[in-house]
């Protein structure tokens, strides 16, 4: 029984960060090589095992790491080494460990951001600015 619960942990994980990418389970199962019926199930809790590859493709697509979708932390939490502000903005949107890594490397002028009010204009910068990738580059007539 206690799996059962596990799995379906996961896929409210799964489906939770899905969401928040705004993607498709049809979107998702593409960028991570299973079926759509497979996303359907693991989100639904369906009691499925997803292989390490499977786990390591969903993670990829969603930008989170194996850790993140199964809700355990890898490392010891390294509170005192995130910049002042951060943990506070971390804790308060639930970001991925992925996420605090990359936003914890940010530095402007040899300085990280101070207070979480800034850590979440820059992540939310960011995140809003995902778009502009699939603009067409060059000059616009």
């Amino acid at each position: 029984m206690a799996d059962a619960s596990k799995d379906q942990g996961l896929g409210k994980r799964i489906k939770a960060f899905r969401a928040h990418k705004h993607l498709t389970q049809a979107d998702l199962a593409r960028a991570a090589r299973v079926s759509p019926a497979y996303v359907s199930e693991l989100e639904g809790g369906a009691g499925k095992r997803p292989s390490g590859r499977v786990l390591l493709g969903l993670a990829d697509a969603l930008g989170v790491t194996i850790a993140d979708l199964l809700g355990r932390q890898v490392q010891p939490a390294t509170v005192d080494a995130l910049p002042e502000g951060l943990q506070e903005f971390a804790a308060e949107r639930g970001l991925p460990h992925a996420d605090i890594e990359m936003l914890a490397s940010i530095r402007f002028r040899g300085d990280p951001p101070r207070s979480a009010r800034r850590w979440a204009l820059i992540y939310d910068t960011i995140w809003t600015s995902r778009g502009l990738d699939d603009e067409p580059s060059g000059p616009q007539a």
